[in-house]
């Protein structure tokens, strides 16, 4: 593609004759940039002419942009080994807003075609629903290992106010979750890349800084098709980690601990807006009702009990749902609210023979649940 391109501008160029090259140069003023020469623009060097074109697309503020261009090696835009591919960056709109400087037919003309590539990718892509920011990086040493650990915020659209959800990665975990959907959806992950391994620095403040913002444009990337959105291993990526150290945590007793993690957990299912099924919403919230509750918090519980009802509905029973009424009773009672209705569902369950008597309880089904 790009061989093709630059074939084309030297025969615009070289139709204009040196004279009117000279000619363009002049009214293009002294800052004006040369375009790049021929070594510059081999087949394999695609990557250099889309930075320089467009600049790398990145899923944050136009402020975090100007911060990050100082990971850059150099000033014309190559890419370094971690970064994004430059199909990715071919994506961005900053190229579309900054149109060719005049005089340069052969430009216009490379420009034209790159924008008609634009808008018609841009077709595959849904509107930015999360925006991901890394806010820590640490290097771990656990011997015989060690790796650093990314601490990403993650955050909807217009969020402003309030704690932003949280999850900690390392390399290997995104590694994963690439081979993984790869492995699956080899179209749409066609134009995704990954920062690749790297054999030494990898510990480096600027392999660390190139990294992060790899990764917040790869989840961007992903967040942005719908039919990557969607992908049970992205999902787990998100959430399952958390609900499997919450639940570690409730086991031992260490419910402060643990109920900062439900919480974690229940506001990255409220954030993805992704079909999770019934189960992990109803553990979550099984598990913040089961830690406010040895909290001696029963409003907070009981709210998180009439969540899970409420989640349940008049489908078929859930194993969770005897356990959710019973709590829910035994919560009422204790805060001298309704509880008749609560009663009269599970008395009805118990008379069907849909669950003993007397029901498990939350905390009981929470330790036996068993996170894939």
């Amino acid at each position: 593609m790009a061989s093709r391109l630059l074939h084309r501008l030297r025969h615009a160029l070289a139709s204009d004759g040196p004279g009117e090259a000279a000619a363009a140069a002049a009214a293009a003023g002294p800052e004006a940039e040369p375009f790049p020469e021929s070594s510059e623009l081999e087949d394999d060097d695609a990557e250099g002419l889309s930075s320089r074109l467009s600049g790398t697309l990145s899923f944050t503020s136009a402020e975090d942009d100007d911060d990050c261009d100082d990971d850059d090696d150099d000033n014309d835009g190559e890419a370094s080994p971690d970064s994004l591919s430059p199909g990715d960056a071919a994506s961005g709109e900053d190229a579309e807003r900054s149109p060719p400087p005049d005089g340069q037919r052969g430009g216009q003309l490379l420009a034209r075609q790159l924008q008609d590539f634009w808008k018609k990718s841009r077709n595959t892509l849904v509107p930015q629903r999360l925006l991901f920011e890394v806010t820590n990086a640490n290097v771990v040493k656990d011997p015989p290992s060690k790796y650093v650990l990314y601490t990403l915020a993650v955050m909807g659209p217009g969020q402003s106010d309030g704690q932003p959800a949280q999850i900690s990665r390392r390399y290997s975990d995104f590694e994963r979750l690439n081979r993984n959907l790869q492995r699956q959806f080899r179209g749409p992950m066609a134009a995704i890349s990954f920062p690749r391994k790297r054999l030494r620095r990898n510990f480096t403040a600027e392999t660390i800084a190139r990294r992060s913002r790899a990764f917040e444009q790869f989840l961007g990337h992903l967040q942005a098709v719908p039919e990557l959105r969607h992908a049970p291993d992205l999902q787990d990526f998100f959430v399952l980690p958390e609900l499997r150290r919450a639940q570690s945590l409730t086991c031992t007793g260490l419910y402060r601990e643990a109920l900062a993690l439900w919480a974690n957990a229940w506001q990255l299912q409220a954030q993805l807006d992704t079909p999770f099924g019934p189960d992990r919403p109803l553990l979550t919230l099984a598990g913040l009702a089961v830690c406010h509750q040895e909290l001696e918090n029963p409003a907070e519980a009981r709210t998180f009990c009439e969540k899970a009802l409420q989640l349940l509905g008049d489908k078929t029973p859930h194993p969770f749902l005897a356990p959710f009424l019973e709590a829910h009773i035994r919560l009422s009672w204790r805060l001298g609210l309704d509880k008749r209705q609560s009663e009269a569902q599970l008395q009805a369950l118990q008379e069907a023979g849909l669950t003993p008597t007397p029901p498990p309880s939350l905390k009981e089904l929470l330790i036996k649940e068993v996170l894939d």
